[in-house]
């Protein structure tokens, strides 16, 4: 899967594209649906499934007061996007110039850049352009004007309620996490860059990799079994998520902690995919670093019983 900026970057390619449109945030069931349908559109026309998506949320440009926490972060929508099979990917870049743009402007540039469009796939109820004036409405009446078909999905339904990006959140942060999971279609996990913390880990014998997460959803603080995802491979590991208290800090920060059982090296800079199993208990503070120092021994023995 190929990603790209701008369709000036296909240079004179040409191609029968069926295309997805959508922010695509956790690329739930939902989501899904609505790549795949792109995917099977673009076989069927001996042709290529382009996925088209913003670098960031919307709302950070149109109405900052109002950004939602990401379930996941750009390189983890990336990687779940290519297990589905397009072809390429157009990564738009979200700021002001581009919120400008009416939806019809949209459509029409898309038809010109991409050349020969044979399909759009979108949600049912999918919005977009400059004060979401574009709609499926619109979509089909351009569609029939440039000829391609407009494929406007319904919402997957879970438990008789729409799968959404919204209630994904919602579950995340009570701690659903087997609720949030199913309506991923796969495990729920929380992907970050390891950053330098102040080493308190290393000294109690558990060195752990500090994961940078502003920005996206989190489950409540506690303790939780997971799988480290990093270098190909998968690590048994103990997440601690949340101020730590047992230090006392007058100005607590929220840490994204994971000790990684065994593992030996260096991963400053890397990303890391933390795929939760199981929570092993609340965060508490401890009566000095030694207590501590002890339930984290018990915390990695749980951790490997749990899996």
């Amino acid at each position: 899967m190929r990603v790209i900026r701008s369709p000036s970057e296909l240079g004179s390619e040409r191609a029968r594209w069926c295309v997805a449109i959508g922010f695509f945030d956790g690329v739930h069931l939902g989501h899904q649906q609505i790549i795949r349908n792109a995917v099977n559109e673009a076989r069927r026309h001996e042709g290529q499934a382009v996925v088209i998506t913003f670098d960031r949320h919307p709302n950070t440009v149109v109405a900052p007061a109002r950004v939602p926490p990401l379930i996941y972060s750009l390189s983890q929508k990336l990687r779940m996007m290519e297990t589905l099979g397009p072809d390429l990917v157009w990564l738009i870049h979200f700021d002001e110039d581009f919120s400008r743009q009416s939806g019809e402007e949209f459509v029409r540039k898309l038809v010109r850049d991409f050349d020969q469009v044979r399909s759009v796939s979108v949600g049912a109820n999918f919005v977009f352009g400059h004060k979401r004036s574009g709609n499926v409405e619109l979509l089909k009446r351009l569609g029939e004007e440039k000829h391609f078909a407009v494929n406007g999905l319904a919402a997957v339904a879970l438990d008789g309620r729409a799968v959404s990006s919204t209630r994904i959140r919602e579950r995340i942060a009570a701690g659903e996490l087997e609720a949030a999971s199913q309506m991923l279609g796969r495990a729920y996990s929380l992907s970050g860059t390891v950053v330098r913390g102040d080493g308190l880990g290393h000294r109690l014998g558990f060195p752990t990799a500090n994961v940078e997460v502003t920005g996206l959803a989190l489950p409540p603080h506690g303790v939780y079994a997971i799988r480290a995802l990093t270098q190909g491979k998968s690590w048994r590991a103990v997440l601690n998520l949340g101020v730590r208290p047992t230090l006392a800090n007058p100005h607590p920060l929220l840490r994204v902690e994971a000790h990684l059982i065994g593992f030996q090296g260096d991963l400053y800079g890397q990303e890391l995919e933390l795929v939760f199993a199981q929570k092993l208990r609340d965060e508490r503070k401890f009566g000095s670093l030694d207590e501590l120092r002890e339930q984290i021994e018990r915390d990695v023995r749980a951790a490997q019983q749990s899996f």
